[in-house]
């Protein structure tokens, strides 16, 4: 049976009319979600398996993250430093093999100090063969489990190697993780700096260009390498709404703190959360065939809201769609339809429409109405068709 669709208006409030300006990026890949609403704002070759620098160093923060609650790490847990640990440049604690550390220290370490050491301390301490490749291959497999389906990681920092890659999409699906999570840690994010021991003071600056610069900013992670350019996973929140995005292939830390500042000012401004409709609020009714009643109505389960241009007018348009008639019994609550709603260059919002009313078998008489009444109907048109 072919679908009917009725086309269905609201004058409300706030609405739909009209699309949001799209964001031109700099960045050669880039991905901005709201996560509010779980609407995708922004995707710039969001799906490539790219090389995440130092923002691959998340997966190694989760992962520790629920060591911790899981029970098989603790913060005030001390963990020796090997010598591969301590042979990481780049970015580092300056740890050497004589040092027992934190796991709250090393954690720190990781997230503001962005510490390739730190990040090796804990890979071969949850490593199921103790080495930081065996915790990498950990890492692969527990990120294809959490939906990551474009991330592959030969070391725990982010270092420049073959096969370590992940692509804009899985890093925000991995913020998006870390957020919703763990917030117990996810203040750590947050924090400008960390002076382990005195013994790197050039090195105790958090380097995310969003924190104490734009309104909300709290999180996560930079990255930086030649070979992958300059890139942010960056968070806001501001009222009820947070934005996560990230950014990668700029070609300087000023481009980044740029584009960063300007995707997250261009996330909130240019959008905004509005109201729908009401649960309960019949939009349609649709035909029930041999039904104590001749029709239900189509509501919306639950109230919904929904992100849309800021620059929207006061009319909601949609199309209501469902197969009907519907054989009774019908129960309320019952799936039977959608009402579809066009965003501009927002992906198109489809809204569940369940009964909302119970409507029994009709008796013997009803049926023999129906059964009448559908017969009569084919009389006519055929013999209109003569």
């Amino acid at each position: 049976m072919k679908p009917a669709r009725h086309l269905w208006t609201a004058a409300l409030l706030l609405g739909l009319a009209l699309p949001a300006n799209a964001f031109e990026t700099r960045a050669t890949s880039a991905f901005v979600l709201d996560q509010t609403t779980g609407t995708v704002l922004l995707a710039k070759n969001a799906d490539e398996p790219l090389p995440p620098a130092s923002m691959s160093k998340l997966m190694t923060v989760y992962m520790a993250f629920e060591a911790i609650r899981d029970g098989r790490l603790r913060l005030d847990e001390r963990l020796p430093v090997s010598q591969h640990a301590m042979d990481y440049t780049g970015s580092t604690m300056f740890l050497n093999t004589r040092d027992k550390v934190r796991v709250e220290d090393l954690l720190r370490g990781i997230i503001i100090l962005s510490g390739n050491d730190a990040c090796a301390v804990i890979a071969e301490a949850l490593s199921p063969d103790g080495t930081e490749a065996g915790f990498a291959r950990l890492m692969t497999q527990r990120a294809q489990q959490l939906g990551m389906t474009n991330s592959t990681f030969a070391n725990s920092n982010g270092w420049p190697a073959l096969g370590q890659r992940m692509s804009m999409r899985d890093l925000a699906l991995l913020a998006n993780l870390l957020i919703k999570d763990f917030p117990e840690f996810y203040g750590l994010f947050a924090e400008r700096e960390f002076d382990f021991d005195g013994r790197a003071p050039q090195n105790r600056l958090n380097r995310n260009p969003l924190l104490g610069a734009v309104a909300g900013a709290d999180g996560l992670k930079t990255g930086h390498t030649e070979e992958a350019g300059y890139g942010l996973v960056g968070s806001a929140k501001q009222g009820d709404r947070r934005v996560i995005f990230v950014i990668s292939g700029l070609p300087s830390a000023q481009a980044r703190a740029e584009q960063s500042a300007a995707i997250t000012n261009w996330a909130f401004r240019q959008f905004a959360e509005r109201s729908v409709v009401k649960a309960g609020t019949r939009l349609a009714e649709v035909p029930v065939w041999m039904g104590s009643a001749k029709t239900v109505g189509l509501v919306p389960a639950e109230d919904v809201t929904a992100l849309f241009s800021s620059l929207a007018g006061s009319e909601v348009e949609g199309e209501i769609v469902f197969n009907g008639p519907v054989p009774a019994p019908v129960a309320k609550g019952q799936a039977l339809g959608e009402l579809v709603i066009a965003r501009g260059d927002l992906a198109e919002l489809r809204i569940p429409l369940v009964a909302d009313a119970d409507v029994e078998k009709g008796g013997f008489v009803n049926r023999i109405v129906t059964v009448s009444g559908l017969l009569l109907n084919r009389l006519n048109t055929n013999e209109n068709a003569m």
